[in-house]
């Protein structure tokens, strides 16, 4: 038996130029209700492998499905435009990324790439270093948390007073911290795994900003 698919308003648009995709991977699923919303928000549309179950599963045909193909098999007569991508020296993610590059996205908005499996979820976040500074904006979404790798000067506005801002030294060590707008500021400090870490701290204001000088820092943004 078939997956209900009901498609959607630019069903696999790969003759224009897309700015906005939506990547969707094969972890933990953000629930019909974000996956619609997303996908309105975007002109391009990429499962990564299975990721693709998510998407036709809330009703979603993706404009492409690439990856190794372990974890999808096509079960429904649909026109699915399915890259077989056998490369085992990049993740789907990856495979999913460059194709988003290779059709012109600006920006990218990744989800089901965290949570079930603790190494699928770190190998990804590794990837987000990786492919940051391809996009102009490039994140990673689940129900819980936005992750994000920033430059070196960074300002995010209209935060809500109290959401919980995380921040996590990626290169192992992140000097040259300089915050504003946070319960727990920080002046010219560094971060580094094993050492010190900048968990659970708390916008004061709107607006925050974050400045460093050297090494690769994600920021984390709670949804709770």
């Amino acid at each position: 038996m078939g997956y209900p698919v009901f498609g959607r308003d630019s069903i696999n648009p790969v003759w224009k130029v897309a700015m906005n995709a939506l990547i969707v991977c094969n972890g933990k699923s953000p629930g019909k209700r974000l996956l619609n919303k997303w996908t309105k928000e975007c002109n391009l549309v990429i499962a990564a492998d299975g990721g693709a179950k998510t998407l036709i599963k809330s009703g979603i045909i993706p404009d492409f499905i690439v990856g190794d193909m372990d974890s999808f098999e096509p079960e429904i007569p649909h026109n699915l435009i399915i890259i077989h991508d056998t490369d085992q020296e990049t993740n789907d993610l990856e495979k999913a990324l460059t194709l988003a590059k290779k059709r012109g996205a600006k920006r990218a908005l990744i989800t089901g790439a965290t949570g079930l499996r603790t190494d699928h979820t770190l190998k990804n976040l590794s990837v987000l270093q990786k492919f940051s500074s391809k996009f102009r904006d490039l994140i990673i979404e689940d129900r819980y948390i936005s992750f994000r790798v920033i430059p070196k000067n960074f300002t995010l506005e209209h935060i809500k007073s109290g959401t919980i801002i995380s921040l996590f030294p990626m290169s192992g060590k992140v000097k040259g911290i300089k915050t504003k707008g946070l319960l727990y500021p920080l002046n010219d400090e560094e971060l580094e795994n094993g050492k010190r870490d900048g968990s659970s701290n708390e916008a004061i204001s709107d607006t925050i900003s974050i400045e460093y000088t050297s090494g690769s820092l994600l920021l984390m943004i709670s949804k709770k």
